[in-house]
C-alpha cells in the first residue's frame, strides 16, 4: 500500500466535517449549536473546557469568544472596533485572551491589592461569579487622568463586600481598555518607567500589573464615581489592559443616587453606541447577566 492510499484513508474518516475536521463532541459547529441551546451557560462551558486539551483549545479559540458575544454584544463590538493592532477583529484574538475577558465580565475577583488605603487582608475576601454586572464607558472616563481622556475604558459598578471590622462596605470593581497597547494610559506608565508590582497579579489573565496609585494616575473623579472618599480607593491595570480595584463605599443619600442615575443617562459622542433596530439610541452601559 503506497503512501497516497494511506493518506486518503486517514483523511476520509466517517462523519468528518469541513467546518472543524472533527466529528461528535469536537465538531465546532455542533459545540456552538449545543451552547446556543444552553444560552452559553458558564458552568457547562467551564466543565467542557476542562475535559481534555483539544476541548480546552477549542474553548480558548472559539467558545469563550462566543460567550462574550452572547453576554455583551455592544460592549464587545466597541472593544474590537478601530484599526489598532491590539484591537482584535471579532473573529480574531484579543489582548489577554477570550477566556480572560469572559472571566472579567462574569467574575468578581474579591479584594486583591497591595495593602493600601487601609484595606483588609486579601485572604478575607472571596471571589465569586457575579449574577449581574453593569459595565459603562461613562464610568470608565472617570478613571482616566485628564491627559489620558482619549482612551476608552469600560468599568463595572462596584460589587459590595461587607467589611464589618471597618464599619464600611468594600467595593470591588473591574474593567477593560480598548486597544491598551496604543493607549495614552500605557504610554504614561511605560515612558516614565513606572515599575510593575512585585506581589500583585491580574486576577483575570495572570499578567503583571501597574499600581495606578503609585503612578499617580488616579483622578478624583474616580472616587466620586464610586461613591468613595478621596484616598479610599486603589486599582491596578495589567499589561493586557485589564483593570481591577477596590474602594471604601460611603452610603449615598437619595439625592446622590438620583444624580448618579442622571449622569449615567447622559449621552455624548463617545457614549452613544448608535441606533438599535427599533430606532432607539443605546446607552454607554451594558448589563452582563449570568443565569
Amino acid at each position: 500500500m503506497d503512501n497516497n492510499t494511506k493518506r486518503v484513508r486517514r483523511t476520509s474518516r466517517p462523519g468528518s466535517d469541513s467546518f472543524g475536521g472533527d466529528s461528535g463532541i469536537l465538531n465546532e459547529r455542533v459545540l456552538v449549536l449545543v451552547f446556543e441551546s444552553l444560552k452559553w451557560d458558564l458552568h457547562t462551558l467551564t466543565a467542557v473546557a476542562a475535559v481534555n486539551r483539544k476541548l480546552a483549545a477549542v474553548a480558548a479559540r472559539l467558545l469563550w469568544r462566543e460567550l462574550c458575544l452572547y453576554r455583551a454584544p455592544r460592549m464587545l463590538a466597541t472593544l474590537t472596533s478601530g484599526s489598532a493592532p491590539s484591537a482584535a477583529a471579532p473573529g480574531g484574538r484579543i489582548d489577554g485572551g477570550w477566556k480572560a475577558l469572559a472571566k472579567l465580565m462574569l467574575f468578581c475577583c474579591g479584594y486583591r491589592g497591595g495593602g493600601g488605603a487601609g484595606f483588609p487582608s486579601p485572604s478575607n475576601s472571596q471571589g465569586h461569579v457575579a449574577k449581574a454586572s453593569r459595565f459603562s464607558k461613562t464610568s470608565g472616563r472617570s478613571f482616566l487622568a485628564k491627559k489620558c481622556r482619549g482612551d476608552l475604558l469600560y468599568v463595572s459598578d462596584p460589587c459590595e463586600h461587607p467589611a464589618a471590622e471597618a464599619g464600611e462596605d468594600l467595593g470591588v470593581y473591574r474593567g477593560i481598555f480598548r486597544g491598551f497597547m496604543r493607549s495614552k494610559t500605557r504610554a504614561f506608565l511605560v515612558k516614565p518607567g513606572v515599575r510593575l508590582e512585585e506581589k500583585v497579579r491580574c486576577p483575570y489573565c495572570g499578567a503583571r500589573v501597574w499600581s495606578m496609585t503609585a503612578a499617580r494616575l488616579v483622578p478624583r473623579s474616580a472616587a466620586r464615581r464610586l461613591g468613595s472618599r478621596d484616598g479610599g480607593l486603589e486599582y491596578f491595570v495589567c499589561i493586557n489592559g485589564h483593570l481591577h480595584g477596590m474602594c471604601w463605599l460611603i452610603p449615598l443619600s437619595s439625592s446622590d443616587e438620583d444624580r448618579a442615575e442622571e449622569e449615567d443617562g447622559e449621552s455624548d459622542g463617545d457614549d452613544c453606541e448608535g441606533k438599535e433596530e427599533n430606532g432607539s439610541t443605546s446607552s454607554s452601559r451594558e448589563d452582563v447577566m449570568v443565569k
